[in-house]
């Protein structure tokens, strides 16, 4: 095989090489990149970007890993991937930690490309995040279901995320791709909120450095499970200056049971169908140094993963169903599933419509997004037992949490400077922020400040990048995050439990090696 065919078979069109949600590279996933040529020997690899190519099959990779202090964190497990950089519910001393996946997921792919028609290829891509410190495959489920049992003093670091422990927990897809009529593809993909974060996001999805990174909340359009999409249909066209992509994701998860009567136990329980199918747009285009993109997506029966024991209970049935479930009928008697290795779930249908913009020169970049996003209670419900985000069921489940529609706004801003092109100086700021969606509107501190409370969530990174070599690098910088009103109560539902505290302060160092 020649060289140049080598050198077509390393690109995925409409795909960038990230591995994660955290990943500091801005590809652009509308046009396809430069592509470096295939390795020859192993100082090319060592010295250059070049890729690791054979025959149409491209391995790629990145290694991310560093030490950090945080002024309220908690211990680390092998599970957790994200570090600790934003505050944490349940995090109250100070501590030195191996921070993972700081800039980068940490993590293997392969991608290739085959042209079998004039002008139409082949393409697929598969990709997984691994934890550096501990060699397990990201898991964020995983995160909160070895702290069940645990006094709260106990716990360890706990996410959710779309990552579960899955094989392939970042992308799993193949399709057809035409430079005349576009990219077709079919599989596990990252949604378009999350392709598009990535792009505008001044810390480019950093775990260390960025809120909508770390937490997934505005690249899911509410919930961070739904970052990703199993089962997902995704379509990708550009034409000259403007872009458009479709994503399409079929109900694919087991709904659970339920009773429409009080008293129901496993013999009554009945089955709920399928659940979770999504859609959305993205449109855009660039000018000059200008680029712009607004998305649009929407999501039935998105779900808000919680420890079992963190969830709302009930006396009779502490971890099934509450009287704010199903059909507000509780379950009564022993519990229908089990509490060990399954989550909690609060379940709604999202809505979310993201703006964002981008001036970009030779040294200068600045950045600037919007997402407004729209929760109600499902129009179809769920019940105990549907399946989350890698094969995890939900022991418990709250369908009517909401006692009016929550509104999330979430904007942000940045700039990053790069100095004789190999150090990168980047500045970023966040806000999330939520309405009172709690009848009666009763909130103050008198009343009791509930989750359902209006409050907000800020923070801001400032850090540096250089880059010794193209495929070498090492970065240092601070994140500070503090979280107001409802944000700083733990649980979306009834009193809650407050924050041990509403601040944390976090710088990192580390390196980063990607081929």
């Amino acid at each position: 095989m020649n060289k140049a065919k080598l050198v077509l078979a390393a690109a995925v069109l409409s795909f960038p090489s990230t591995l994660a949600v955290g990943q500091n590279a801005t590809v652009d996933t509308k046009t396809p990149p430069k592509t470096p040529d295939p390795c020859t020997s192993g100082h090319e690899f060592a010295t250059t970007d070049c890729t690791l190519t054979w025959h149409v099959i491209t391995v790629y990779g990145t290694y991310d890993v560093g030490v950090g202090y945080v002024s309220h964190g908690l211990p680390e497990n092998g599970y957790n991937y994200e570090g600790e950089s934003l505050v944490n519910r349940n995090g109250y001393q100070h501590r030195f930690l191996v921070a993972p996946n700081n800039l980068s997921q940490t993590g293997l792919g392969i991608r290739g490309k085959e042209e079998f028609v004039h002008g139409w290829s082949v393409v697929f891509n598969a990709s997984t995040g691994i934890n550096p410190q501990s060699g397990l495959l990201a898991n964020a489920s995983a995160t909160m279901t070895i702290n069940s049992g645990l006094p709260r003093s106990g716990y360890s670091e706990a996410i959710d995320g779309a990552r579960a422990g899955q094989p392939f927990n970042d992308e799993y897809f193949a399709g057809i791709s035409s430079k005349y009529v576009g990219t077709l593809t079919f599989g596990r993909q990252r949604s378009l909120g999350t392709d598009n974060m990535l792009l505008y996001d001044p810390a480019g999805g950093s775990y260390a450095f960025s809120y909508i990174g770390y937490n997934g909340t505005m690249a899911g359009g509410g919930d961070t499970e739904d970052s990703r999409w199993d089962d997902a249909l995704k379509y990708r066209l550009a034409f000259g200056p403007a872009h458009f992509g479709a994503m399409y994701k079929f109900a694919d998860g087991n709904g659970g049971c339920f009773s429409a009567s009080s008293g129901w136990t496993a013999a009554t329980c009945a089955a709920e169908s399928a659940h979770n199918n999504a859609y959305g747009f993205n449109l855009g285009g660039k000018f000059d140094k200008f680029s712009a993109d607004l998305v649009y997506q929407h999501y039935n029966q998105a779900i808000s993963v919680l420890n079992p024991l963190l969830g709302p209970q009930s006396l009779a049935a502490p971890y099934q169903s509450t009287t704010d479930s199903i059909n507000t009928n509780p379950i009564n008697g022993a519990n229908l599933i089990a509490t060990t290795n399954t989550v909690y779930g609060i379940v709604t249908d999202n809505n979310a419509i993201m703006a964002t913009a981008k001036y970009s020169s030779e040294e200068f970049k600045v950045f600037a997004g919007y997402e407004y996003i729209w929760q109600n209670n499902p129009a179809n419900p769920l019940g105990v037992g549907a399946s989350v985000q890698g094969g995890y069921i939900m022991s418990g489940v709250e369908d009517n949490n909401l006692d009016s529609e929550k509104l999330v706004q979430i904007w942000w801003t940045g700039a990053k400077y790069t100095y004789r092109r190999k150090t990168d100086v980047t500045f970023a700021w966040y806000q999330q922020r939520q309405n009172d969606f709690r009848i009666p509107p009763t909130c103050s501190a008198e009343a009791g400040f509930r989750a359902s409370c209006a409050g907000a969530l800020n923070e801001g990174s400032l850090y540096a990048d250089h880059h010794f070599t193209k495929r070498f690098d090492s970065f240092a910088g601070i994140a500070y995050s503090y979280v107001t009103g409802g944000l700083a109560i733990a649980i979306p539902h009834g009193p809650g439990v407050p924050y041990n505290s509403d601040n944390n302060f976090a710088p990192t160092v580390g390196g980063r090696f990607t081929f």
